[in-house]
């Protein structure tokens, strides 16, 4: 029986707060495909995080939870932020205006658990066991089954555009196992996930406002379509999803954290087909098959009882 859980944790709990997580962040790389056509990555970003930014901080002074608590608390949020958000996005937000699928873009990003499980024995001091490194690395032959067919080799621009994904995934794996590492040695510059999330983002903002102002011109074509994408990755993706993300760091170890990314591929290639009528290969779905056996191995837990 696959379970996300510690021993202390309420089973049900945590797989609703994996489940949400799946749900909510692949939806992001919709929402993404719907608003590119009319901003660029960086202006996306901008128009994306500053506003974000706001809202938080207006949480947090209706709570009277607005505090400072330190450069050196702030310093790493916010460098959590540039590689969780800005980075992460702007990699996935590049390659989808390449003209990269959503679906092969999810599963460029499933790479992330094997990156994860290499490095999280040397800096978070969590052990990964044979069948879980047997899981990431059947996962990522899995990956590489969908992407390979897909990329023409002699045409640089687009071995280039499928490669830009794999900034994101060196990010979200550092920003992970950081904020896992703080988790297990109860660092004390750990914030409360609603004043993580607004140094996070405020990080991001000031980060992406001089590319976005300097090279995009912040240029944006506002229309409906643009709107409710915006709102949906400001409110659902960056606010939810992220969120979920920070909590389940806290109860899980890295390793399965990251493992929910190969649950990505399927959710994303069936939000697309619904959204932009994207139509699978066969070796997408043989390479669905392979991922799915990767997450049943990478999440097995041997020692509970099911």
């Amino acid at each position: 029986m696959l379970k996300y859980l510690r021993v202390d944790s309420p089973a049900h709990v945590t797989l609703i707060l994996a489940s949400a997580f799946v749900l909510l962040w692949n939806s992001g790389f919709i929402g993404a495909e719907y608003a590119l056509p009319y901003a660029d990555p960086f202006t996306l970003l901008f128009w994306r995080y500053w506003p974000l930014s706001f809202i938080i901080m207006g949480y947090l002074f209706i709570r009277s939870r607005l505090r400072w608590p330190g450069w050196h608390a702030v310093l790493i949020a916010m460098t959590l932020g540039i590689l969780a958000h800005g980075v992460w996005l702007g990699c996935v937000f590049f390659s989808l205006q390449y003209g990269v699928p959503a679906g092969i873009v999810a599963l460029i990003v499933a790479l992330q658990p094997m990156l994860t499980g290499a490095l999280s024995g040397v800096l978070v001091g969590e052990h990964t066991p044979l069948h879980r490194w047997l899981g990431l690395v059947v996962g990522f032959v899995g990956v590489t089954v969908a992407v390979f067919p897909r990329v023409d080799f002699s045409d640089l621009n687009a071995v280039f555009a499928y490669f830009i994904p794999f900034g994101s995934v060196v990010a979200i794996t550092v920003a992970s196992l950081i904020q896992r590492k703080m988790e297990v040695e109860g660092n004390a510059h750990r914030l409360p996930v609603d004043m993580m999330l607004f140094y996070q983002s405020l990080g991001t903002a000031l980060a992406v406002t001089v590319p976005a102002i300097m090279v995009e011109g912040l240029m944006v074509q506002v229309n409906t379509t643009f709107i409710w994408s915006m709102l949906w990755l400001i409110v659902v993706v960056s606010l939810g999803a992220y969120a979920l993300m920070w909590l389940l760091l806290g109860r899980i170890d890295a390793t399965r954290v990251a493992s929910l990314f190969y649950l990505g591929p399927p959710v994303t290639m069936l939000m697309a087909w619904v959204a932009f009528g994207d139509k699978l290969q066969s070796t997408d779905v043989i390479s669905l098959f392979i991922v799915a056996v990767g997450v049943v191995l990478t999440s097995w837990n041997r020692g509970a009882k099911s």
